[in-house]
């Protein structure tokens, strides 16, 4: 019973984990919030191979 509930508890923290490391990188959250649900944290290292989207930075000569 306690291992349950330990392999649930890494399961969600991974979740959270890949949801915001996905944010961060521009992917799509929902599909790597699921994917570290199910996987755990085997999923961790595949987030980081999804493409980085350009952020828009502030030009200083326009200030």
């Amino acid at each position: 019973m306690t291992g349950m509930i330990i392999i649930s508890i890494i399961c969600i923290s991974c979740a959270f984990l890949l949801w915001h490391i996905a944010e961060r990188r521009g992917a799509n959250t929902k599909f790597w919030a699921i994917m570290g649900a199910v996987f755990g944290p085997l999923a961790i290292p595949f987030v980081f191979l999804t493409k980085k989207k350009a952020s828009k930075a502030i030009r200083s000569d326009k200030l």
